[in-house]
């Protein structure tokens, strides 16, 4: 009630008034569009991310499991320079697509081929069952990456949209409404008013009075 003690109750305000309730009800509505592409946008990456762990910690079990049997029928240092022989990976390309103005990352690893990189003749199948396991973690772990900085940014921006929905919904609308109503109430007591005033001076005049 306060703030409405500014309002010139006029028609041209009424006007605007309208207008911003319009254009608020039109916000509050992308919003909520957009909180719920968000959300669902969410709900799938949380979903791949917990498959995506799953996966990966089934990859490291048997890669520890391979690679422990390695150095026990290879030896250590036998394991250790065939490991120092693997090449470094260096495939990794990050680009964004945009969902509703968020920026998620799209993290590329190319699908180099899993080679050998120590003679046949210094290793055995669990050693290679080891490098091939630790290969799929290091694809898997690539996607993962894209995908829980995607569940990250995307619960930042559905945090931020459902503030200024709330803002809208709770806040702008209301006041607005609230002030719309005050200045048409205010403007028909100033009509009647009016009405009232022109039947009084056409009764007076029609007396002879005027």
């Amino acid at each position: 009630m306060d703030s409405q003690r500014n309002i010139t109750p006029t028609k041209g305000s009424l006007m605007a008034l309208q207008k911003s309730l319009e254009l608020s009800t039109l916000g509050y509505d992308l919003m909520d569009r957009k909180r719920n592409i968000l959300i669902r946008e969410l709900m799938e990456l949380v979903d791949k991310a917990k498959a995506l762990r799953g996966q990966i910690g089934q990859a490291y079990g048997r890669a520890y499991t391979a690679l422990q049997e390695a150095i026990a029928t290879l030896g250590l240092e036998r394991v250790l320079q065939a490991a120092r022989a693997v090449e470094v990976e260096d495939g990794l390309t990050i680009q964004y697509r945009s969902v509703m103005g968020v920026e998620l990352p799209t993290v590329k690893l190319e699908p180099t081929p899993a080679r050998l990189g120590y003679g046949v003749e210094s290793s055995n199948s669990r050693l290679d069952e080891a490098y091939l396991c630790f290969w799929q973690v290091k694809q898997l772990t690539a996607t993962l990456a894209e995908v829980e900085t995607s569940v990250q940014r995307l619960a930042v921006a559905i945090r931020k949209t459902q503030r200024r929905a709330n803002a809208l919904e709770h806040v702008v609308i209301p006041r607005d409404q609230e002030a719309i109503r005050f200045i048409s109430d205010a403007l028909e007591e100033k009509e009647r008013e009016e009405f009232s005033r022109m039947k009084v001076i056409k009764a007076l005049k029609n007396a002879g009075a005027l």
